[in-house]
């Protein structure tokens, strides 16, 4: 690979990486939209968040599998970041890794309020199952 190559894949990398870094902010915000949207039984929001969810999550998903490749071209098939910010000089190498450790940082927290959704969904479908198709078991256990 040549130095223009290896530039335009570093630079590629890079700018990934800070689109993430403005996207995921957006994501922990749907996700908290379509819990509010949750818990009170709207259900055009929560259609309207979990559709600007989904599409989020694409380009942030593509985004990944292309970081993933300019890593691969830059050094191989078993790259790390680590090794790819190795490759930059200190003061760029310095912010790269911060903006990935609060990339790190984001995309846990995102994971964690979206099993926060879905538990929250899930429990809401199980009892609207209940109600509207009966269930050997009752609801509420009589005193």
């Amino acid at each position: 690979m040549n130095q223009t190559t290896r530039q335009q894949a570093m630079h590629g990398l890079l700018q990934g990486l800070a689109e993430d870094g403005r996207d995921y902010p957006l994501l922990q915000e749907l996700l908290e939209q379509q819990f509010g949207a949750a818990l009170r039984h709207q259900s055009a929001p929560l259609a309207e968040a979990a559709e600007a969810i989904g599409a989020l999550v694409d380009r942030l998903e593509a985004r990944r599998r292309l970081r993933l490749q300019l890593a691969q071209r830059l050094l191989g098939p078993q790259a790390a970041m680590a090794q790819v910010f190795a490759l930059l000089k200190s003061g760029a190498r310095d912010k790269a890794e911060a903006d990935w450790r609060a990339l790190e940082q984001r995309v846990l927290e995102c994971k964690r309020i979206g099993k926060r959704n879905s538990e929250l969904l899930l429990g809401q479908h199980t009892v609207m199952q209940r109600v509207l198709h009966g269930d050997e078991e009752p609801l509420y256990a009589p005193a």
